[in-house]
C-alpha cells in the first residue's frame, strides 16, 4: 500500500499529465506508480513507470531530454496528476515538443506537427512566420520593416490609448486596448529574437520578491551597443 494520499489503480498506478509550466502546453502523458511520484518529488525530475518494460524510468536520463517538475497538482478525486515542468529539449520520443501533434478532425486524424495548442502560441507562431511575408500582405512585417523605431513608437501609443481606457472607458474598450498593447509588445520581443517564454521566466524569477526589492537588487539598464 501507498503512503501518499493518492488513489492509484489496481495495477498501482495512475495517469500524469505533463504541462509546460509557462506556454501552458501539454507535452505527454505517462503513468506512475508510488515509488515513481516519490522519485519525482525527491528529485524534481519528471519519473514515471513503464509498463512495458515494468520498471522506473526517468525522463531524459538517455536523451538529455529532461522535464524539470516545479510542483505536482492532483486532481479532485486524487487519481490523475499534473507536473507543472519546465521541460528541456522536445518530450515527444519522435522529437516533436509535444506529443500532441495531431488533431481528430471528424473521423480523420491530422498530424500538425508544428500547430500551437494555445491561444498565445498560436499568435506568436504566426508572428514569427509573418518575417516571411511581404509588408504589403502583413502589418507585422511592416513593423518588422520599420524597426525599433516604429515599432517602439507604436507600442508607446498602444500603452496611452490603454492607460486611456483603463481610467475613462468601458470594460471591453480596456480588453481590446490591452490587446492591442500585448500584440505590439509581442512583436517586438520577436523582433529581437525573443518569445513570451523569455518575459514569463523573467516573472518567474521575481516570485516570492517584494517588488520594491527586486526594483532595487536590478542592474543598471545598459543601451546597446
Amino acid at each position: 500500500m501507498s503512503d501518499l494520499p493518492l488513489k492509484f489503480d489496481a495495477n498501482g498506478l495512475l495517469p500524469v499529465v505533463v504541462q509546460d509550466l509557462f506556454s501552458g502546453e501539454i507535452r505527454m502523458v505517462a503513468f506512475a506508480s508510488p515509488e515513481a511520484v516519490r522519485a519525482t518529488l525527491e528529485s524534481g525530475r519528471a519519473t514515471f513507470f513503464s509498463r512495458s518494460r515494468n520498471e522506473l524510468w526517468e525522463k531524459g536520463k538517455t536523451s538529455g531530454h529532461s522535464i524539470v517538475v516545479r510542483r505536482v497538482l492532483v486532481d479532485c478525486d486524487a487519481d490523475c496528476l499534473i507536473y507543472c515542468s519546465d521541460p528541456v529539449g522536445p518530450s515527444c520520443h519522435t522529437g516533436a515538443p509535444s506529443c500532441f501533434f495531431r488533431a481528430l478532425e471528424g473521423a480523420t486524424l491530422v498530424e500538425r506537427p508544428v500547430e500551437p495548442q494555445t491561444v498565445l502560441g498560436s499568435l506568436e507562431a504566426t508572428l514569427e512566420a509573418r518575417k516571411d511575408s511581404s509588408a504589403a500582405q502583413s502589418y507585422a512585417r511592416s513593423l518588422y520593416d520599420g524597426g525599433a523605431s516604429l515599432i517602439g513608437a507604436k507600442v508607446r501609443e498602444e500603452a496611452g490609448e490603454f492607460a486611456q481606457a483603463l481610467a475613462r472607458e468601458a470594460d471591453d474598450r480596456v480588453v481590446a486596448e490591452a490587446a492591442d498593447l500585448l500584440f505590439h509588445t509581442l512583436v517586438g520581443l520577436h523582433s529581437r529574437g525573443l518569445t513570451l517564454r523569455h518575459v514569463l521566466e523573467a516573472l518567474d524569477a521575481r516570485a516570492g520578491k517584494s517588488g520594491l526589492h527586486e526594483k532595487a537588487e536590478r542592474a543598471p539598464k545598459k543601451p546597446v551597443v
